[in-house]
């Protein structure tokens, strides 16, 4: 039976975003400005701006929209846009819980059980004749360089959230370009 985060933790209503992949994920596209992310994303809630740590002095600086839901008093922001200042927009990643689902060829990725989405990744791939991917960390995903999955902690299960990503700054892989915020386990305990 598959997890279902809105009655389980009783977030709001999600809504659905579309991917275009190397474009745009629901009203944000990618290469936007900072101004326009917080404007595009007013569509989900209220955005505020701060500056990330600069932790490799090649990539220009770079600045992070954290996006929290109309009405929600919640900590977690639904989605976090980051946006560095030689190429706009390049990364967005949709919070497990509380950000809009987005899917990848009918599969929706936000939120999700890893085994599940695991075992729809393998019958879509065989299916389709299609490849799908692990993450060094074992998490399958579609195979496309512009999604990233990631795991978070809700309660004490990870589920899925994926980072939708271009490159920035002259790096080639996906790996290269995350931001050192969404390193690691999101939400983990033992990091709070």
């Amino acid at each position: 039976m598959g997890f279902n985060t809105e009655a389980d933790v009783g977030a709001v209503e999600r809504g659905e975003w579309s991917y275009s992949p190397a474009v745009a994920v629901g009203p944000l596209r990618f290469g936007m400005t900072v101004d326009e992310v917080a404007e595009a994303a007013g569509v989900l809630g209220q955005a505020t701006v701060s500056e990330c740590p600069r932790d490799y002095p090649i990539f220009s600086p770079t600045r992070k929209v954290e996006v929290h839901r109309h009405g929600a008093a919640l900590a977690t922001p639904a989605i976090t846009a980051y946006v560095s200042q030689a190429g706009g927009l390049f990364c967005i990643a949709v919070d497990a819980v509380h950000g809009p689902q987005v899917a990848c060829d009918g599969i929706p990725l936000v939120g999700r059980d890893l085994s599940e989405l695991e075992r729809d990744q393998i019958a879509y791939a065989e299916a389709n004749g299609v490849q799908f991917r692990y993450t060094p960390e074992g998490y399958a995903g579609p195979d496309d360089p512009g999604i990233l999955l990631r795991a978070q902690y809700v309660g004490q299960a990870l589920r899925s959230r994926p980072l939708f990503m271009v490159s920035r700054d002259g790096v080639y892989t996906e790996w290269d370009a995350m931001p050192s915020e969404e390193e690691g386990i999101y939400g983990r305990p033992d990091m709070v």
